[in-house]
């Protein structure tokens, strides 16, 4: 189908997909989770296509690392499938209700946002994700994955389809596109009389060109420059530990530390052991000059660093003199993604919980936790850095928004 007849089809299935019921959507959920379980080896098979595919046309190493699909990340999409299931079906939700003085009682009720476009690259798991959190909150969607995950992502569509259909859903409720013709996506992003809401998740080079092409709205998270600050008041080996966690755990996600800041007071102490420990993971590390007259052998960091994601075993290290300057270059450099603080002291863990902005603000713990399903989302939809809408991980709320309803007893207006 071309652009228009996907969007159209879409279009024509919202309305039974908003008013399905629970029942019958964690039906479907059900019946996937169990297809993944049983397809496990087609599903592989399919995988090593696009990964051979990856290695023979030489993409990075960290792309190829988000393409596969092996039994953890089958278990991981199963479990997502599972909380979903579990977690309260928004749909028709009254948030709240006040009465005006003329007696007239006003709420809001939660409803499905219609059509949503999930434009995405590399994580075939996303076809899985973002499928389950459309259909549990009465949304159509629309998945058009990248290029070089074309064998798995159709293969995980095939499951959804059958699903669907084994359950006596219409097949319409979830559309995939196929084609990488960018002509074909750039007229999907015009049809706004058909589609909703559109998300990529993926480079910030796709995301600024859906959002320069898009008349659609699109939420969007450009980058990850995730900070930690490690403040002068620690537990020294807690700090250690959550760091080398926030850098190593998986560094080509966009929730992994890409900046460490440390107190003036503490560095000469601290700094030596966390580098020892990141370069023994693999880790390179670009200091800036007073870190690097602490510890030798450190790369220079540049201004281009401070804003740098990396997505891959590099770090840059700063040390400043209090928790004002550390705030003041999150606030200059950051993207608003994530960010942290270790410290023990209670005045400076809040002052920096109310003063940095980021999606996600946390107190000793690892950027790594800012996830959907680490969150208690069940799987999530990507992380919005747009405060419009949704900010931060996008679970089953998100995907709806909020009409108002009224009861009246022959109330007019004068």
């Amino acid at each position: 189908m071309n652009a228009g007849e996907v969007a159209k089809t879409a279009r024509a299935a919202s309305d039974a997909a908003a008013h399905l019921s629970t029942e019958a959507k964690d039906r479907v959920l059900g019946t996937l989770e169990g297809l993944l379980r049983e397809r496990q080896e087609f599903l592989f098979e399919e995988n090593r296509k696009d990964i051979e595919k990856a290695k023979s046309e030489l993409l990075p190493e960290s792309l190829i690392e988000r393409l596969k699909l092996d039994a953890k990340v089958v278990d991981e999409m199963a479990a997502g499938l599972r909380d979903v299931m579990q977690l309260p079906d928004p749909v028709g939700e009254i948030v709240k209700m006040w009465k005006r003085p003329s007696g007239l009682q006003v709420g809001r009720m939660r409803i499905p946002i219609g059509v949503i476009a999930i434009i995405y690259e590399s994580r075939p798991n996303v076809t899985i994700d973002a499928f389950a959190l459309c259909l549990k909150s009465g949304n159509v969607v629309i998945l058009k994955g990248g290029k070089e995950a074309l064998y798995s992502n159709r293969a995980l569509f095939s499951l959804v389809t059958e699903a669907l259909t084994r359950c006596g859903v219409p097949a319409e409720a979830a559309q995939l596109i196929e084609t990488s013709d960018r002509a074909y996506l750039y007229e999907l992003l015009g049809l706004s009389d058909y589609i909703d809401l559109v998300i990529p998740r993926g480079g910030e080079a796709l995301i600024r060109s859906v959002a320069e092409h898009s008349r659609i709205p699109v939420l969007k998270h450009y980058k990850g420059v995730c900070a930690v600050y490690v403040d002068e008041w620690v537990d020294e080996e807690m700090a250690l530990n959550v760091c080398l966690n926030a850098k190593v755990q998986k560094p080509a996600t966009c929730n992994a530390m890409e900046t460490l800041l440390v107190h003036e007071a503490i560095a000469p102490r601290f700094l030596p052991e966390m580098v020892s420990r990141l370069r023994e993971a693999g880790v390179t590390i670009r200091g800036c000059e007073r870190a690097r007259r602490i510890v030798a052998g450190l790369d220079e960091a540049t201004e281009r660093d401070w804003q740098e994601e990396y997505l891959d075993m590099v770090l840059s290290v700063k040390v400043v003199h209090d928790m004002e300057e550390a705030i003041a270059h999150i606030r200059a450099y950051g993207s608003q993604h994530t960010d942290a603080i270790m410290t023990r002291d209670y005045h400076n863990a809040w002052r920096f919980l109310k003063e940095v902005n980021s999606s996600l603000v946390l107190v000793n713990a690892s950027t790594r936790l800012n996830d959907g399903f680490q969150l208690g989302l069940g799987a999530e939809m990507g992380i919005s850095t747009t405060r419009l809408h949704a900010f931060g991980p996008m679970g089953l709320e998100e995907l709806t928004v909020t009409k108002f309803i009224a009861f009246g007893d022959g109330q007019q207006r004068s």
